[in-house]
């Protein structure tokens, strides 16, 4: 009796269809590159941004060049000289801002300077950068600072 009854196997295949891999992937691709933000610069100085009362938020990102002053970051978690950074760069002599900050205006005149200044910094050196921006027709400049409480 036994041998009458015999389990038919289902002949269909369970395969999932992957014609449609390719495409899928490109858009996932592109997403990813279109909404990924990398990061511009590597921090070599500490900036502890001061506290503000007032603070407007720059709406055209890519028209801030950023120069960062503060004390430079060494190995081991200490802290050497003020110094001043630009791009990924310290810049050890201050007229070197002049010329570096002058191609960069030649090439977008809309640019505003941005400091991110440590707190704890002198303000003799912060007044010889500005003069050296003044030299180079930089006119444009904002300071960066954190929203009263810590915001």
């Amino acid at each position: 009796m036994s041998a009458h009854f015999k389990k038919k196997s289902a002949k269909t295949s369970q395969e999932i269809p992957t014609a449609s891999l390719p495409d899928i992937i490109f858009m996932l691709l592109i997403f990813f590159m279109v909404t990924t933000v990398m990061r511009e610069t590597e921090l070599l100085v500490r900036t502890s941004l001061p506290a503000a009362e007032a603070v407007e938020k720059i709406e055209e990102k890519r028209l801030v060049s950023y120069i960062y002053v503060g004390p430079e970051m060494l190995e081991g978690n200490r802290f050497g000289e003020n110094s001043v950074q630009i791009d990924d760069a310290i810049v050890d002599d201050l007229f070197e801002i002049r010329n570096i900050m002058y191609h960069k205006i030649l090439e977008e005149p809309r640019m505003i300077i941005s400091f991110r200044v440590d707190k704890e910094v002198e303000t003799g050196l912060l007044y010889d950068v500005q003069a050296e921006l003044r030299e180079a027709e930089t006119l444009r400049i904002n300071y960066s600072t954190m929203r009263e409480g810590g915001s």
